[in-house]
């Protein structure tokens, strides 16, 4: 089939690279020059593992290209996948990008005779799609939906850091469809390429499904922080382990054939600094804006992002606990990207950690293999924060030292370089990574979240 696909961040990109390499011929669409010169020229304006090879190969077969015209592509193809950004400003979900591109594809499709199918692929909130998406499609387009042009809500589940795997495996793809028609066409995208349950329903559905599974694996983070808030003012207690012992409950840990299942979804029932990146915040954030525009107040939702704003301030207080004050001291920040195998610090924890260690006057070194450069347009260096890839700089001489994005060389770290390197050992573990008990033995002082001193 032919595919266009509006929008070139995580999502855009994947989804246009992954159809071409399952054989689709996909042109990629971004109104950024630079960006659509270095995907034609085989580069990869993101850093996610695997892409730059796979890019690569379809550009290389000719099966996907980039362009800044829309138009022509859309008149080209059978179908347009709107994967733009939506951003959440202020109280609300901001769908600028969304009807920009509706608009443009509309106009596009005034001319064309075939059918043709506009899939929303961005998250947006229940009824953007079947109201806000179908009239600017009508509207700029002239024509009616399920005669001239056809509308489905397909959303990603894709995790930052395993896109490449999650789109080439997934575990179900769910088209929500205004009609038949364009079902079938969207079926057709997946069916014969891919091999997961495909789940058909309406627009609205397939809107509801993404929200409620994102503010579900971040509810399950919060619940884990708030428990280990409560083992730090117990005592005696170690909240890694008491998760560790409720996750081998047959019902979250079932057992196939004598061993245990151990389901992906465990691993977000763990404590650490809080949950970043660029779904999470945003998609539970304009779930609680949404319901509250129904009158409702969803509780436990809104719950999920106060934990997760105190989380990183509470890594910052149990330093001061520990230490005394923060001015003039040197604390090495171990990871600025809101998790490994991605250099996206949207929403990262280590931002607020940053931040408060700076009100506190205190001398701060980030380090991140990847998200450096990313985190310096945030927050730029000066006299009092420094930047580097690399973490045995941060560590010459400092206070403390922070573990904030669990990277295999942060964890790996050789409890002999915290010892030489630094003043007087003490390393906060804001992602429970480290072993307590060999850093313990070596004479270096340890808080790990959920952990009482």
């Amino acid at each position: 089939m032919k595919i266009t696909v509006v929008g070139t961040g995580y999502v855009g990109l994947v989804t246009g690279v992954c159809l071409a390499y399952k054989g689709h011929h996909v042109i990629c669409i971004d109104k950024k020059k630079d960006i659509v010169e270095k995907i034609n020229n085989m580069e990869v304006p993101i850093y996610e593992p695997g892409l730059d090879k796979l890019l690569k190969e379809v550009i290389a077969s000719g099966r996907l290209k980039a362009a800044t015209e829309l138009g022509k592509s859309v008149a080209e193809s059978e179908v347009s996948i709107i994967a733009v950004g939506t951003p959440f400003k202020g109280d609300e979900i901001d769908l600028t990008y969304i009807k920009a591109a509706t608009k443009e594809i509309g106009t596009a499709l005034k001319e064309r005779d075939k059918y043709h199918v506009v899939c929303v692929k961005s998250t947006v909130i229940p009824t953007t799609t079947d109201t806000l998406v179908k009239n600017y499609l009508e509207d700029s387009s002239g024509k009616k939906l399920g005669e001239d042009i056809g509308l489905a809500m397909n959303p990603e589940f894709l995790r930052e850091g395993k896109a490449m795997e999650d789109f080439m495996n997934p575990d179900r793809i769910v088209i929500g469809a205004y009609d038949k028609n364009s079902f079938s066409i969207m079926e057709k995208v997946y069916k014969d390429y891919f091999k997961a349950p495909i789940i058909r329903c309406n627009l609205r559905t397939a809107e509801m499904i993404k929200y409620t599974a994102n503010a579900l694996l971040a509810t399950l983070i919060s619940y884990s922080n708030e428990v280990a808030t409560i083992c730090e003012k117990t005592g005696e207690i170690d909240v890694k382990e008491v998760l560790e012992g409720v996750v081998l409950d047959k019902r979250f840990n079932p057992r196939v054939n004598g061993k245990l299942v151990n389901p992906e979804m465990n691993k977000y029932l763990q404590a650490g600094c809080g949950f970043g990146g660029s779904c999470f915040p945003k998609d539970v954030k304009a779930l609680i804006s949404y319901s509250i525009a129904k009158e409702h107040i969803p509780r436990i939702i809104d719950s999920t992002i106060e934990v997760n704003k105190e989380q990183p301030l509470r890594i910052i207080s149990r330093l001061e606990d520990s230490v005394g004050t923060l001015e003039g001291k040197k604390v090495a920040v171990l990871g600025l990207a809101f998790k490994p195998e991605t250099d996206d610090v949207r929403e990262s924890p280590s931002i607020a950690i940053i931040k408060e260690l700076l009100e506190k006057k205190a001398r701060v070194h980030g380090v991140d293999p990847k998200a450096m450069d990313n985190m310096k347009k945030i927050i730029p260096p000066d006299n009092s924060l420094t930047y580097s890839t690399e973490y045995k700089s941060a560590l010459e001489d400092a206070d403390a030292v922070i573990l904030v994005t669990s990277w295999p060389d942060f964890v790996q770290i050789p409890p002999e370089d915290f010892i030489r390197l630094m003043k007087k050992p003490l390393v906060v573990d804001g992602r429970r990574v480290f072993d307590k008990a060999r850093l313990k033995a070596k004479g270096i002082r340890y808080i790990g979240v959920g952990l009482a001193y």
